[in-house]
């Protein structure tokens, strides 16, 4: 008891300095994340992005000397717009999850590319949120005097991005809509004037702001009428031009634009006589505005986030309000400042596949076992829905649907309805999605290796090949590489009894393989054949099979079927030990490349995660004691029913403690950490040449898992344990 009692306090404090000196929990909370996003999309370049050697290389390129300011500038552009990619495919499987609803997306979302026309930094909204209309309230108050806008400015940096995004985006977006040189003349004169006071910071002292906030509020209607873009408001929008500029000339700027006060309204110099008839102020702006706008992907974004900067008055400090959400986003942003290895291109990656057994456990929720109540009179759909209610009300948005009723009305929202509380139960649904987010990751990090710098910072959306209705070339050659490097086999043992006997399992697999083309699924066939022995009729013979989902055309009205890949014939019926083991002996043949990661089906993966794994299997090339290869790569996980219950929540957590310090002791000073299930990632070659990586031996081998990492010790191998990975 002692020992045991004094081994817990070293593990504490040894695995505590151990996690500080790699830097965990740096970035613990949304707060600590905002410090830093500045320092992220550089973070993010340095660790999940190939570095390019070939470029400037030789004689030459040693003794040049490029111009400092435009090189510094085209690669922070480039830096930003290869974070943009990624960063905004993690806020969208976020939403995808309904993990946050339509309004964090926008205020989470990155913008693609730098604003050719806009020379300024664009960050997320949500550190942006709030900024200006609290500028606003500022500048109508000051009176006069800027002493605390200025304060306000030095101290918050974001407080400063605001203001110049919203005037950048705001003479933009003028500039765009006036076509006619006669106005335009009129509007240039005004924004060189307004670009002078900046320049001088006379801004505040020389113009009455405290009219600022009748122009905003005139400006968010016209974004309104942008936004909709309907052709019967186009008299709207030429009466709010005229309004806005009646604002400023007559109540913001009446000072300093006497003369131009002049030309607009044809009067004398008398400020008295500067006041004209409605009559000639309405022949203003109705020939000079382009409207309907020629709507781009890039217009709407740009009338959406600035249209958020100017109406989202609470802090967005909550956001996202989904505790699972900023988990997940601050553990990423974290470890991109942990140390990891160099992330190579895709085609240069390590080869890896993912193994999960299944025996009979639940595929797919149906909706008979949502709607059915226990004996407490509670359902599995009316639990789900109170213990994530805010996921709930995130997910009828994404349906648009306003009940669960309304859901029930068609054969798609009820779908939609049996994934979203399959993807919160332990099924075997939400394991393949989350592993599945390993190839849609390595379609992406693909595309973005082949894609050029000028087409990234001209906005290029690699998210967007996913969504393509027809398959471009670049999409195809894409996914040919990630098949290439990732395979993922689901060992279905029951499979071919359970297709046999019309068990609705079989068909919730078969769907889960028409939805995911690239999964495969392996089981052990029994079928019956004529015996060669005189004294049998027939006789059992036993194969191991791998089938994928057979192609068909959209308009084939065919049944959807599998296909064989491989069938094997086996000496006899495999499952002579264990069935857990047994299942992933007779289907690890079936896997390829030089890493294999055994999933359990009760695990998930998130998107962000998935991103790091080329640099994980990296350590496998690495000398970990100076003499030998790592054999197997130990990963932390996250314990998803934490929420269940209270004790669901302490076993959580003392998961949580085994998997980190527990661990991270044992591998490294004690070196003495085995495998301990579920995420760690084996040397496959090294292991299917010394027994496999299950041990199926009836009764003695229990648990599988552990044998797998006992049975190498006195191999003497490295088992490598890293904490900026993570997976659930």
């Amino acid at each position: 008891m002692d020992t045991q009692i004094w081994y817990a306090i070293f593990s504490t404090l040894i695995g505590g300095v151990y996690g500080a000196c790699r830097r965990l929990g740096e970035i613990r909370t949304l707060g600590m994340l905002r410090s830093r996003f500045e320092s992220l999309p550089k973070a993010f370049n340095q660790c999940l992005i190939p570095s390019d050697t070939s470029k400037r290389r030789g004689f030459r390129a040693a003794f040049s000397k490029p111009s400092k300011t435009s090189e510094d500038t085209r690669e922070q552009e480039k830096i930003a717009a290869r974070f943009a990619q990624i960063w905004n495919l993690i806020i969208t499987s976020f939403r995808e999850e309904d993990l946050i609803d339509d309004r964090e997306k926008d205020l989470l979302l990155v913008p693609y590319c730098k604003d050719r026309d806009m020379d300024i930094i664009q960050w997320p909204p949500f550190l942006l949120a709030s900024k200006i209309p609290i500028a606003l309230d500022m500048a109508a108050d000051s009176g006069g005097k800027d002493r605390d806008l200025k304060k306000r400015m030095k101290s918050d940096p974001y407080f400063t991005y605001a203001i110049k995004e919203c005037y950048a985006s705001f003479k933009n977006i003028i500039y765009e809509l006036v076509i006619d040189s006669r106005e335009r003349g009129y509007i240039q004169k005004i924004f060189d004037a307004v670009d002078e006071h900046i320049a001088e910071e006379t801004l505040i002292k020389e113009l009455n702001m405290s009219n600022l906030p009748t122009l905003s509020k005139k400006f968010i209607e016209l974004l309104d009428l942008l936004e909709s873009n309907n052709k019967e408001d186009h008299d709207q929008i030429i009466i709010l031009f005229q309004d806005m500029l009646e604002v400023v000339t007559r109540d913001i700027m009446v000072d300093q634009l006497s003369e131009l006060l002049e030309l607009i309204h044809g009067a004398n110099n008398k400020r008295s006589e500067g006041m004209t008839s409605l009559d000639q102020q309405d022949q203003l702006f109705t020939k000079a505005i382009d409207f309907p706008v020629k709507k781009t992907q890039a217009w709407n974004e740009k009338i959406k986030r600035l249209r958020l900067l100017l109406t989202v008055k609470e802090s967005a400090m909550d956001v996202p309000t989904n505790l699972d959400a900023r988990r997940r986003i601050s553990f990423f942003a974290n470890s991109l400042f942990m140390s990891m290895p160099d992330a190579p291109k895709v085609r240069q990656m390590l080869p890896f596949s993912v193994l999960t057994p299944y025996y009979k456990e639940d595929v797919l929720f149906s909706s008979q076992a949502l709607a059915e109540q226990n004996e407490d009179g509670v359902s599995i759909l009316f639990y789900l829905q109170k213990i994530y209610p805010d996921e709930w009300k995130n997910f009828l948005e994404r349906v648009h649907c306003e009940s669960e009723d309304q859901l029930h009305e068609t054969e798609h929202s009820e779908e939609q309805l049996r994934l979203w509380a399959s993807y919160r139960g332990q099924t075997l649904t939400r394991t393949v999605r989350g592993m599945m987010y390993y190839r849609q990751a390595l379609v992406l990090q693909a595309s973005l290796d082949m894609a050029r710098d000028d087409d990234l910072m001209e906005g290029f959306r690699a998210a967007d090949l996913l969504s393509e209705s027809d398959e471009s070339p670049l999409l195809t050659q894409c996914k040919a590489i990630a098949d290439m490097k990732f395979t993922y086999v689901v060992s279905c043992q029951q499979y071919g009894i359970q297709k046999r006997s019309g068990d609705p399992h079989a068909q919730d697999i078969l769907r889960l393989m028409t939805t995911y083309p690239s999964l495969r699924v392996a089981y052990i066939d029994e079928v019956e054949e004529p015996s060669k022995d005189k004294n049998k009729k027939i006789e059992k013979v036993y194969y191991s099979a791998l089938v994928k989902a057979a192609v068909t055309k959209p308009d084939d009205p065919g049944q959807k079927l599998d296909q064989d890949i491989y069938r094997i014939k086996l000496p006899g019926n495999a499952m002579l030990g264990e069935g857990k083991p047994e299942n992933q002996n007779h289907a690890i043949i079936f896997t390829r490349g030089e890493g294999l990661q055994t999933i359990d089906m009760n695990q998930e993966h998130y998107m962000e995660e998935t991103l790091k794994m080329r640099n994980l299997l990296q350590e496998f090339l690495k000398k970990h004691d100076g003499v030998r290869y790592p054999s197997i790569l130990g990963v932390r996980e996250h314990i998803f029913t934490g929420s269940v219950s209270s004790l669901a929540w302490f076993m959580s957590n003392q998961e949580t403690s085994f998997v980190t310090i527990g661990q991270r002791v044992l591998a490294n000073p004690l070196r003495v950490r085995f495998h301990y299930g579920h995420p760690d990632i084996f040397d496959r070659l090294f292991h299917l040449t010394r027994g496999g990586v299950s041990k199926a031996s009836k009764i003695i081998n229990l648990s599988e898992d552990i044998f797998a990492g006992m049975s190498l010790f006195p191999l003497l191998p490295i088992i490598a344990q890293f904490q900026w990975k993570l997976f659930c």
